[in-house]
């Protein structure tokens, strides 16, 4: 008796022209007949949003406390010595910076600064411009507490500078001269809402001391109020003033008992003091900052604790949804009907990345508005905290970003396990290189700590930071605080260098292997 033969089915389409569409409509087939996938989208769905709401549910502030808001309504330090007199109309003021030195034997901190300063009025967080010489930054201009533009990497310490500041109208000019005969711009600022008449002078602060040091068996935090001396000489003031006399004032109120930046007045901090000599030589005793501040907490990223457990998830469905079919044997049958191999590939991760990209849209954006209702009610309300949109940035940024994170995920999970073609290893690759970072993080020394997060995928959480990182405030960066040492979108670009990476493997490895 003769046995038939059958032929093996074939696509009709050739391999090197098959509809990509087809590819697309055949893996979501796939994907959404599987009913244990679509409910797992759900369930993520349902627990990113309770971790989120319940996360900021266990946060709380007493609130109501003092806070100084700057011109553009964010949070800043506005305490410092002030030596002054009103300007009305143009003008400018001028004075060689001679020296700067710690006035209270703890070591000058960096960013300790000294120059002179044009400011609306005397009021905390009022409009300014300064220009400043700094211990480890050169000189400086600054303005409005958030912009910060270098000029020479002067040492003040050994070499007196000149500093000028010109006014003309709401136009505002820095200078910088080493000999007080050539002059060097420095920076051109407009300052709208400026009144003709400003207070005009010299300025002397330090932020205060806050080292972090952290070892295996723990971290330590060592904090106190830093005080600067600086000396001047040759000052001028050019321009229409009705005072005829310098005065000095404590911006802020630093004193025994009166604010510091970025935590408590110690109990014996001096206020600020201004010696004039005989030859004109002037000295500024003072403390404090004039900078944004940076020590609250991070409203955004609080809102998104849920985006961890969502992981889990998309790790799981990365790697089922190429697995699976290897666990029955159903990818010969995917890539004889379809022999491109790497048009499968690509059909799997575009079906995968959009249906966990739309997923994680909906969860992070419920999430979100949930977590920011809980912490108002927490006691996290404006002004000390403003509101946050979720269609303005840094929300929609956090939003967008967190759902693109799990979606990555997902697509690194799958690449992983096109390569390794086994559903425990790949869950426990991927999970060890996206979450294990994180916790390793909080007890690893800093530098080591900092070098995880710069270096595995769990950089991509940075993309949740809302608080924007300024580089002339010296910032303590502390994961268990959220702070991650790479800007949100380079941190993201880590974790998809990964996928990508992982995607070419997978590549790579198909073509060479049999299914």
């Amino acid at each position: 008796m003769t046995t038939p033969t059958r032929t093996p089915y074939r696509s009709r389409l050739h391999p090197a022209r098959a509809g990509f569409g087809r590819l697309l409509h055949a893996e979501w087939t796939k994907f959404r007949t599987v009913r244990a996938w679509p409910v797992v989208l759900g369930v993520a769905v349902v627990a990113v949003v309770l971790v989120c709401r319940l996360g900021a549910s266990g946060s709380s502030t007493s609130g109501g406390g003092p806070v100084t808001l700057g011109p553009g309504g964010e949070r800043v330090v506005d305490v410092f010595r002030f030596t002054h007199r009103p300007l009305t109309g143009d003008g400018s003021v001028t004075v060689r910076v001679t020296g700067l030195r710690s006035a209270d034997g703890k070591g000058i901190e960096p960013w300790a600064k000294a120059g002179v300063i044009v400011k609306q009025n005397l009021d905390e967080g009022s409009r300014y411009a300064a220009v400043v010489a700094t211990p480890a930054h050169g000189i400086r201009m600054q303005w409005n507490f958030t912009h910060d533009t270098a000029g020479s990497a002067s040492d003040i310490a050994t070499t007196p500078h000149w500093l000028r500041l010109t006014r003309s109208g709401q136009h505002l000019t820095g200078y910088e001269s080493a000999d007080g005969r050539t002059w060097s711009k420095i920076e051109d600022v407009r300052l709208p809402g400026l009144p003709r008449t400003v207070q005009v002078g010299l300025l002397a602060a330090t932020p205060a001391h806050n080292n972090v040091h952290r070892a295996f068996s723990g971290t330590s935090e060592t904090y106190g109020g830093g005080t600067v001396t600086a000396t001047y000489d040759r000052l001028a003031l050019r321009g229409d003033s009705t005072a005829t006399a310098w005065k000095s004032t404590d911006v802020g109120g630093p004193g025994p008992n009166g604010p510091a930046p970025n935590g408590p007045a110690p109990q014996d901090a001096q206020p600020g003091r201004t010696d004039v000599s005989p030859s004109g030589t002037y000295t500024l005793t003072g403390r404090g900052d004039i900078a944004p501040a940076l020590d609250g907490p991070d409203m955004v990223q609080m809102s998104f604790q849920g985006v961890f457990v969502g992981v889990l998830f998309m790790v799981a469905l990365g790697t089922l949804f190429v697995t699976g079919e290897y666990k029955r044997g159903l990818i010969r049958t995917t890539f004889t009907a379809t022999p491109a191999r790497l048009k499968v590939l690509a059909a799997k991760t575009t079906v995968i990345a959009a249906v966990t990209f739309t997923t994680g849209l909906l969860a992070t954006a419920v999430g979100f508005s949930l977590a920011q209702r809980v912490l108002r009610h927490n006691g996290f309300a404006p002004p000390e905290f403003p509101d946050l949109s979720l269609l303005e940035n840094p929300a929609l940024r956090a939003v967008v970003g967190s759902a693109a994170l799990l979606s990555l995920v997902a697509v690194l999970a799958l690449g992983v396990a096109a390569v390794l073609r086994n559903s425990a290893g790949t869950i426990a690759t991927v999970v060890a290189l996206v979450i294990l970072p994180q916790i390793l993080s909080f007890a690893f020394p800093l530098p080591a700590a900092q070098w995880l997060l710069r270096v595995t995928p769990a950089a991509a959480f940075a993309i949740q930071q809302g608080v924007t990182r300024y580089p002339q405030v010296k910032v303590n960066c502390l994961p268990e605080s959220g702070c991650y040492p790479l800007s949100p979108w380079n941190g993201f670009a880590v974790l998809a260098a990964y996928a990508a990476a992982a995607l070419l493997l997978a590549a790579w490895r198909l073509r060479r292997r049999d299914a």
